[in-house]
């Protein structure tokens, strides 16, 4: 059967996970990623500190596997950060600008530009996305006005996925630009019910066509490695492709519609299966490309393309890193939990992380953080149980919107992402969902994803309904509390929303 690898190219690290045929981790290896910050608001990266962490986790953990227990590898999948926009030169394969990161605001008076233009409806109707500059357009118009990108023809404008895709099989001069529509549904050019970029949208924001990345299925070949990394021979296929909370819907076994998953990692990521139909975007909420299974086994009620409401929370686990990097009030991210469980509640003080604006269901880019409720007694205690409750009260809130779009109310909740670890928040959100909360015994499950979708493409499972027999959970939380003392809670978050809420326009 083979070993399945899952390159995890994430925003604070790259990841690159061994998983079995029985879908369990049996390796993994990691970078972390340098976070640089240019200006206020602004978030890049190194492309080619990037590509360094794919091709040392690839090779680190292609020599730590044994051939002879394990099998072959038998197909690479990748999952990523979504959004985040890099241009380079295909001829040379050079970086023309640092990766400007999801997170990033500098092109936020666009976004205002274009919605007093009047673009904003046939962005939602065509996208399901709403007018933000967290989404890739707007970054790759910037770097063609303002940031020295130069629309020759050799540009190449792609998602990090695009760009790990294009250095595996082989970089300068024959690397593979392509990408998946989970990760064109994210740019703001993507007519997610045609599956195609929008001509239009595409003129709109000035880019090149002709740079913009074939968009492919979800699951399929995307081509075969180039070269050795290390132990991991050339000619190894690349078979799965999905931006990173698509992947973890998909890892978390979410196939039938109605069926919800949430991913704690960077931002929080709240996504329901709606099934085969392109759903209308709902206010606060986006509507976006599940995954495309191309031509991989699948029942014959199951379809081929599976769309997705989403609530994206900005700013969660970037909260705790700030705590670390920011205050210093803890020396690791793991130490929140344990601090956070030294208080039974906050005392009223309240955390709102709006450092990258709000995201869903508010979508406010003028919000900027908010402590609230301080007193003297109040320690790094309270704020990091303040951090980790704010988890919950902005999950609670993206739910609240999505029940009342879809219709229906969110069933028992499979989460899974670095802070589904913590005991503390998955009993504090199944209180304030007032519905039971699983977590998956696979915390990673983007990785996950991304090795089914391409193990399923290579034939190393056969069919979705294996796949679903593999997911299991190894905790279930659930309500210990009333709705009155889950809504009780709700008050004060309320009131502490209101004071974080356009911030910068006051």
């Amino acid at each position: 059967m083979g070993t399945v690898l899952a390159i995890d190219a994430g925003t604070t690290g790259i990841r690159t996970v061994a998983f079995d045929e029985t879908g369990n981790p049996v390796d993994q290896a990691y970078r972390e990623l340098t976070q640089h910050y240019p200006g206020p608001g602004w978030v890049e990266h190194d492309p080619d500190e990037i590509w360094s962490g794919v091709a040392d986790t690839l090779a680190e953990v292609a020599g730590r596997l044994d051939s002879t227990r394990r099998g072959p590898v038998a197909a690479i999948g990748i999952t990523n950060q979504r959004e985040t926009a890099l241009a380079w030169d295909r001829s040379t394969g050079r970086p023309l600008h640092r990766a400007i990161v999801w997170q990033d605001r500098r092109t936020a008076d666009r976004c205002d530009e274009l919605r007093d233009a009047g673009h904003l409806p046939t962005i939602r109707a065509r996208t399901g996305l709403v007018l933000d500059s967290y989404f890739s357009a707007t970054k790759w118009e910037w770097m063609l006005s303002t940031g020295g990108v130069e629309a020759g023809a050799d540009l190449a404008l792609g998602t990090v996925d695009s760009w790990v895709l294009y250095q595996l099989t082989g970089g300068a001069g024959q690397g593979i630009l392509a990408t998946d529509v989970t990760n064109a549904s994210r740019t703001l050019a993507f007519d997610i019910g045609a599956l195609a970029w929008d001509g239009e949208l595409v003129e709109l924001f000035g880019l090149p066509a002709r740079s913009l990345p074939e968009v492919r299925p979800s699951c399929g070949r995307f081509g075969v490695t180039a070269r050795a990394f290390g132990d991991l021979p050339a000619g190894t296929p690349i078979s799965g492709v999905a931006g990173d909370q698509q992947a973890a819907l998909f890892g978390q076994a979410c196939f039938s519609p109605g069926m919800t998953k949430n991913t704690y990692g960077t931002g929080s990521f709240v996504l329901m299966n709606v099934g085969s139909d392109c759903p209308r975007s709902p206010e606060g909420l986006l509507a976006t490309v599940a995954w495309d299974l191309g031509q991989a086994p699948r029942p014959a009620d199951v379809p081929r393309v599976a769309y997705a409401l989403e609530g994206s929370v900005f700013v969660t686990g970037a909260a705790i890193q700030w705590l670390r990097d920011g205050l210093g009030i803890i020396a690791e991210a793991a130490d929140t939990g344990p601090l956070a469980a030294t208080i039974a509640d906050t005392e009223g003080v309240y955390f709102v992380p709006a450092l990258a604006g709000m995201g869903s269901p508010y979508w406010d880019p003028d919000a900027r953080g908010a402590i609230v409720g301080l007193t003297r007694g109040s320690g790094r205690a309270h704020l990091a149980r303040a951090a980790v409750e704010a988890m919950g009260f902005q999950t609670r809130d993206v739910v609240e919107a999505m029940a009342k779009a879809s219709g229906s109310e969110v069933g028992a909740m499979r989460v899974d992402g670095g802070a589904s670890v913590m005991d503390l928040l998955l009993q504090f959100q199944a209180d304030l969902l007032q519905t039971p909360v699983a977590r998956a015994a696979v915390v990673d499950t983007t990785a996950l994803g991304a090795a089914w979708l391409a193990g399923l493409a290579e034939g190393v499972w056969g069919s979705l309904d294996e796949l679903s027999e593999q997911w299991r959970a190894t905790a279930r939380f659930d309500p210990a509390v009333g709705p009155d003392v889950a809504d009780a809670r709700m008050v004060g978050w309320i009131r502490a929303l209101e004071r974080a809420k356009g911030w910068a326009r006051r």
